[in-house]
């Protein structure tokens, strides 16, 4: 791949490429990571938050507007710098990255999925209590299975969200896409012109981010097909 690079682009066009392309599977797993931690707290969250339980709802309601209403970029300051700097301890950039994005996504797909979940009909609901089910039953043989395909597309979009959201985690050191860009370029080297590295940053970036937006589209269009459908 390199050899392919460096005959395409030359040297060290090539080489500068290859690096930024190889910086980018951080950029990757740690979106994964951030989706599938913070997916699996969210799913924590929203399960508090419908349960009727009024010091489980207000603690739920509390930690969504805490995440929602802080910036990303203030999180990874404060988990990945500010907070290890007071307390005089050093944290791993891939940890700090890590809580801050899950931190961000659990606050945001909790809020997706609750109103994925709301779009359920009340009738089922009640319809399920007058059969004598219990909430848990309820919520996951019943609920869970419509408000999942409401759900599915905003999600995925939302996965958009989490990608651009790790190119702000150069600010702790965390070492992808973004970080490396930026060092080349500041660097004297030909071809690492800023007006060179930042277009290829934001090809990449796009080449990331459009599969991901179009897939969330065609699910939501098809969901509204579909609802029409039966509507009919």
């Amino acid at each position: 791949m390199l050899a392919i690079l460096e005959y395409l682009f030359g040297n060290p066009g090539g080489l500068i490429a290859w690096q930024l392309l190889a910086a980018t599977r951080f950029t990757i797993y740690l979106s994964i990571i951030a989706f599938l931690g913070g997916g699996l707290l969210a799913g924590v969250i929203c399960f508090l938050r419908m349960y009727p339980f009024e010091l489980a709802k207000r603690i739920t309601i509390f930690y969504i507007w805490l995440f929602q209403s802080t910036p990303l970029l203030m999180l990874l300051f404060l988990i990945g710098l500010g907070v290890p700097r007071l307390i005089g301890i050093e944290i791993n950039p891939w940890l700090a990255a890590t809580i801050a994005l899950c931190l961000f996504t659990s606050a945001y797909l909790a809020e997706v999925w609750r109103g994925a979940i709301g779009s359920v009909p009340v009738g089922q609901w009640e319809a399920a209590r007058s059969l004598g089910l219990s909430f848990r039953q309820i919520f996951f043989k019943i609920i869970i299975p419509q408000a999942f395909r409401l759900a599915l597309g905003p999600t995925i979009g939302f996965l958009v969200q989490i990608v651009k959201g790790t190119s702000l985690a150069y600010i702790i050191g965390f070492s992808d896409l973004m970080l490396l860009g930026k060092r080349w370029a500041n660097s004297p080297v030909p071809d690492s012109e800023p007006f060179i590295i930042f277009p290829a940053m934001a090809l990449i970036y796009f080449g990331l981010c459009y599969p991901l937006s179009r897939l969330g589209l065609r699910l939501e269009k098809r969901h509204n097909e579909s609802a029409m459908s039966k509507g009919k």
